[in-house]
């Protein structure tokens, strides 16, 4: 397929993400006003930070008066699930050049990895797959760009956006993602043990019980593929 083929079905690919993420982008945008960032600061974060999560953490405890230590550490802890999406998708891009790989590293993002995993999943040696992965990821930057920008301007007109609720759209939007990924039984246990431990370790400070939910999901999935677990029948 062409590089505009693969681009624009990339972008395509991603659209129930976007939804799912522009809530997300204009509570942000309005919040970080509240928080203390000026309208330049808030954009600045979101093109160059360009993680929801972490955002939020940041501007959660800056608005606590914590430290920039504290502020980086937290953002890093939270982040370190890329480094398992970067690891799982080295194989198919590592032949590109540098020029490549690192934007398509920075964008990289939780929507992006679960459109574009399923794209290299399809076994095809496509040329121009990183295209695709190019169309996604650009197509949710912008995105996140556009709603913080929305919410910057607009926010402080809507009382209590935060209090809306809206956030619960990234939260549909990851379980539609996760759900028709689990294909076996060990990625079954390992998402249920993830919840479990996640549920259990809310209350853990900084956000460590993400943490401990992503490492223990991790542990029983490669434990009991180790052990041979036998997949899950048809229907079942």
């Amino acid at each position: 397929m062409s590089r505009h083929h693969e681009f624009t079905q990339g972008t395509r690919d991603m659209l129930p993400m976007l939804l799912g993420a522009m809530p997300f982008g204009v509570i942000f945008g309005s919040l970080a006003g509240a928080a203390g960032l000026d309208p330049l600061q808030t954009l600045g974060m979101s093109a160059l930070v360009f993680a929801g999560s972490a955002q939020f953490i940041a501007i959660s405890l800056l608005s606590g008066g914590a430290g920039v230590a504290v502020v980086l550490l937290t953002t890093v802890v939270v982040n370190l699930r890329h480094a398992l999406y970067s690891a799982s998708l080295q194989p198919y891009v590592r032949h590109l050049p540098k020029r490549w790989r690192m934007p398509l590293a920075f964008w990289l993002t939780d929507e992006a990895y679960a459109v574009v995993q399923q794209r290299y999943l399809r076994g095809d040696q496509a040329e121009h797959r990183h295209w695709y992965f190019l169309g996604a990821a650009l197509a949710m930057y912008v995105n996140w760009l556009a709603c913080t920008l929305i919410g910057v301007l607009f926010g402080r007109a809507i009382p209590n956006i935060g209090d809306w609720g809206l956030d619960f759209a990234m939260l549909a939007t990851f379980i539609g993602i996760v759900v028709p990924m689990l294909r076996n039984r060990p990625q079954v246990a390992a998402a249920l043990v993830a919840a479990g431990v996640a549920l259990v370790c809310h209350g853990l400070p900084y956000k460590l019980g993400l943490m401990a939910a992503a490492a223990s999901g991790i542990f029983v999935g490669v434990w009991l593929e180790r052990c041979g677990l036998p997949a899950m029948e048809e229907g079942a």
